[in-house]
């Protein structure tokens, strides 16, 4: 990337509160629609918004606005700014309901500012016990809104359910208890009369499941468990006990097909992550795609990408629904970059698997999956208790940051990362609450001697069509929009934009903190904004006047 000195005073651009009511009321509150499973089904109509974490229920991340394009993307500038209160690493995607944008905290709060301004008009902070038990950050990733309430996870395990004109609690449910290692910090995903919400805590040796709540009363109305129990004959795919502690969490946002009624959701590592002596087995249904109902949350599908993981390759990415001509036939596709460096496509109706081939460096496995997508591994690339270098590293040739897909090119498009490191298994006991990990890994070379990039894929073939290098490396998701635009940013304070269909470089700024979550886009009065948390501080873009 090219860089500039231009660095952006944070401190100088922060966002005014409008003074609020006891409670969190506001004194002018935020005027929206009530937003319905109508709108949220055709989002991709109201470009304008950004209904939910993905854009759309396809999590394609593509905007239809196309105010700023190739021609003028170099014409952006900073409009405004929010600053979070605490310091801790922003993740969130806000987002955006007819001028309103809502923000998510750390560690488990929201805020609605004027999506024209930044200006603050009401903000929840969620009361949170001191013995949390989370192994990566306080994260939150965003909210779900339905109707005139959003609804938000928590690090304690609860889903919270709250009034976006006013900012006050409705109701909070418990998902499971925080203090055996259960923790949400995902934005649910609204599947019609539903909130679909999954869980984290992997690393602390939990039970994983998908859960669906009644939006009105927070009353549970399904619960999916991502490990068979005793019964059921794909238990025997953990041996003896170790199903009780197998990790498996969901703890990124799916997608969902109205027209198969499906929902598409990724599932974590086996625990523990790097010591597989004490569950053999293929460990289902950990690092998977589900396809589960959307009435009743029964399994459709599931596709196991790494059997057996002793590497803490989670399949939590963001699966990407679309419809293109595969093999000279139409068909609706789903499209997955997974963290063991192999990208995927299948058909989303049947699970069948239509394509795999890798996309990062990668030495654990062959380079050709066998016909039914199933991993080739080399000998003696499992942890051992001196260690052994494998790639991808733990991080994998990607990981949660969202990738996109243009229908304009018809390109998939994923952060990647080429590297290496020495993993370790270790003995350990399962304590409930503790941390279950069985090891460990170590990189071998400096972090900025591997290669981070943004890759174009085409989905039908695998192949790679660009590949745009970024030093030292980026943890960012990405966008794309019909100004054939694709954003995305860097660790060392970089947010860019690459022409989709080559990956020139055509517009970059140094907003001064790391970029970890993912850009997004809407409009206010006719004007295109896109917008990016960067550190603890939400910037927001627009052309000049």
């Amino acid at each position: 990337m090219r860089r500039l000195s231009m660095l952006v005073a944070a401190a100088t651009l922060v966002a005014l509160p409008v003074l609020a009511q006891p409670g969190g009321s506001p004194s002018t509150g935020p005027s929206l629609t009530p937003v319905t499973w109508e709108r949220l089904l055709n989002a991709a109509d109201e470009p304008e918004n950004w209904l939910m974490y993905s854009g759309t229920l396809d999590s394609q991340r593509f905007s239809r606005l196309d105010q700023v394009d190739r021609t003028n993307v170099d014409d952006l500038e900073l409009k405004w700014a929010y600053q979070i209160p605490q310091l801790d690493r922003a993740e969130t995607v806000p987002i955006v309901v007819d001028g309103v944008m809502f923000i998510t905290e750390a560690p488990s709060n929201v805020v609605a500012v004027d999506a024209a301004t930044g200006r603050q008009y009401w903000r929840y902070n969620h009361p949170l016990p001191d013995d949390l038990r989370i192994c990566c950050g306080r994260n939150n990733r965003g909210v779900a809104i339905l109707g005139e309430t959003l609804y938000m996870s928590t690090l304690d395990a609860k889903l919270a359910a709250i009034d976006a004109r006013s900012g006050n609690l409705l109701w909070a449910s418990e998902a499971a208890d925080y203090r055996s290692g259960y923790s949400k910090t995902a934005a649910p995903l609204i599947v019609k009369d539903q909130v679909v919400t999954g869980i984290a805590g992997g690393e602390y040796g939990i039970r994983g499941f998908l859960d669906s709540y009644d939006p009105k009363n927070g009353e549970r109305l399904w619960r999916t468990y991502t490990i068979p129990g005793p019964d059921h004959p794909d238990s025997q795919t953990w041996s003896g006990d170790s199903w009780r502690t197998g990790g498996s969490p969901t703890w990124i946002t799916g997608s969902y097909d109205p027209d198969f009624d499906l929902i598409y959701w990724g599932t974590g590592n086996p625990g523990p992550d790097w010591n597989g002596d004490v569950r053999m087995g293929d460990n289902l249904y950990s690092d998977s795609a589900l396809a589960l109902r959307g009435d009743g949350g029964g399994m459709e599908w599931y596709f196991q990408f790494t059997p057996h993981d002793v590497h803490d390759w989670d399949a939590i990415q963001v699966p990407i629904l679309a419809d293109l001509e595969f093999e000279g036939e139409e068909r609706k596709v789903m499209m997955w970059a997974n963290r063991n460096a192999f990208f995927y496509v299948f058909d989303r109706e049947t699970g069948e698997f239509l394509l795999g081939k890798p996309f990062a460096q990668m030495t654990w496995a062959e380079p050709e999956l066998d016909s039914n997508g199933r991993p080739i591994r080399i000998p003696n690339m499992e942890p051992t208790a001196q260690g052994v270098l494998v790639s991808p590293p733990v991080g994998g040739g990607t990981n949660w940051f969202s990738p996109a897909y243009s229908p304009h090119t018809e390109l998939f498009y994923v952060q990647a990362f080429d590297g290496e490191a020495i993993y370790f298994k270790r003995d350990e006991e399962y304590v409930e609450g503790d941390q279950f990990t069985g090891g460990g890994q170590q990189y071998n070379r400096p972090m900025d001697e591997y290669q981070s990039s943004i890759r174009a894929i085409d989905p039908k073939t695998g192949d790679v069509r660009w590949d745009y290098w970024i030093q030292p490396r980026s943890t960012a998701g990405i966008m794309t929009t019909a100004g054939d635009l694709v954003f995305s940013g860097t660790v060392d304070g970089y947010f860019f934009a690459l022409d989709a269909e080559t990956g020139e470089e055509l517009w970059h700024m140094n907003v001064g903190q790391r970029v970890h979550s993912a850009p997004m886009s809407y409009a206010v009065n006719g004007q295109q904004y896109v917008t990016i948390a960067a550190g603890n501080v939400v910037y927001t873009f627009g052309l000049r006047d």
